[in-house]
């Protein structure tokens, strides 16, 4: 799976969606964006005809900016490019019902290869995997901590985790690097990937002010918004922020980051990113050019392109019935890596894309070490204020 990051699937695009009823029952609604595999001749397409690609998404919907967004592109990219069906469902509520009911509709009509982004779908997948040996199950972001006590999975389906820990630490110790001292954390829901995403930033924040002799400068505000979207809220903590005094936010869950963005607009901030490279379509919704300085990554899109290959390609034993954690596979080639920073969009100056390659090789040697630990804040010389939970 060491294959090179492809960047058009992970910039996410503002996209506008209609969502069509396809057949399927009223337990969920279904967009249908499939290509025709009528006429195949060679081997390799029969083969590639016997598969269709469903998604469903989780609470959110593909114009997201975030693991919908990302995951769904990366469906219908792969779909198209190998002549495959593929549609999407998105279930009628957030409730584990709803996803097997979206689930159960996406067999009915035919699909037996089906792609699920994030920890929400553990339970659908215990419900309806070993009933369904014949559906392939991809599954995102989801743990094996997000199981029952002692589940194992089925060969028909493999999850995949990512080491968000690195991606975090990478984007504070830039922030910081770059000139930031007055950073903030503004997380979605406390869960372990989130977590390890702040803990990282704040521990690549510190390491690189201790670096600087500045560690008594650099302030980290750190918060749950307790939900995975903006609201009045969480901006109005935002907008006390950004005025007394913080210059940059990591806004990472889903859509809360337009909170952070509303607020630093108004107060001449920045953010930074999460899961996908955000800076273009944060840029094109609040008509602020640098407005999102650099984006925290993990390769969705390419863990979807490279997975399915895979399953196309008749390695699917590569896959099955595993949990597979991914994170550096290259300490020369940052853009192989499954978490990383975007080079060529960010609007840092200071810390170069030498720093950045010359970090990812320490990362990847073990030179630097960063804990995956979720139990408490990391001890730093920086100064970390916890604020209670938003929602």
């Amino acid at each position: 799976m060491k294959k090179k990051l492809l960047s058009v699937l992970l910039v996410a695009s503002m996209v506008a969606t209609v969502f069509v009823g396809c057949g399927s029952s009223s337990d969920s609604t279904s967009s249908s964006d499939s290509t025709s595999t009528e006429g195949a001749s060679d081997s390799s397409e029969a083969t590639n005809s016997d598969y269709r690609i469903a998604m469903i998404t989780d609470s959110g919907d593909i114009t997201d900016m975030s693991f919908n967004q990302t995951t769904y592109e990366a469906c219908q990219a792969f779909a198209s490019e190998n002549n495959a069906e593929f549609q999407y469902y998105k279930p009628t509520e957030d409730s584990d019902e709803a996803r097997i009911a979206s689930f159960n509709n996406a067999v009915a009509d035919g699909y037996n290869v089906v792609v699920v982004p994030g920890y929400l779908f553990a339970a659908m997948v215990e419900s309806v995997a070993e009933a369904n040996p014949d559906v392939t199950i991809i599954a995102l972001d989801c743990s094996e901590g997000d199981f029952s006590d002692g589940y194992t999975l089925p060969d028909n389906v493999c999850c995949f985790t990512y080491q968000e820990e690195l991606a975090g630490y990478m984007a504070g110790y830039a922030a910081v690097k770059e000139g930031y001292t007055k950073l903030g954390f503004l997380g979605g829901m406390a869960v372990p990937a989130v977590i390890r995403y702040g803990f990282g930033f704040v521990q690549g924040a510190n390491d690189a002010a201790v670096e600087l002799g500045n560690a008594s400068d650099v302030q980290v505000n750190y918060v749950y918004g307790g939900q995975f979207y903006g609201d009045d809220a969480i901006t109005a903590v935002m907008d006390t922020w950004y005025s007394n005094g913080t210059e940059v936010v990591f806004a990472c869950g889903g859509g809360i980051y337009t909170s952070a963005c509303e607020a630093a607009v108004k107060a001449d901030g920045k953010v930074i990113g999460v899961d996908s490279d955000q800076s273009g379509t944060i840029e094109e919704a609040y008509g602020v050019e640098g407005l999102c300085i650099t984006s925290a990554m993990k390769g969705l899109a390419p863990t979807v392109q490279d997975t399915l290959t895979d399953l196309f390609a008749g390695k699917w034993s590569d896959h099955a019935g595993q949990f597979q954690n991914l994170g550096l596979v290259s300490g020369t080639d940052p853009s192989l890596n499954y978490v990383q920073l975007p080079t060529d969009t960010w609007t840092m100056e200071n810390f170069t894309v030498d720093d950045y390659n010359d970090l990812v090789a320490a990362l990847y040697d073990g030179s630097i070490t960063v804990s995956s630990d979720t139990d408490s804040m990391p001890s730093t010389e920086i100064s970390v204020k916890e604020y209670d939970n938003i929602h």
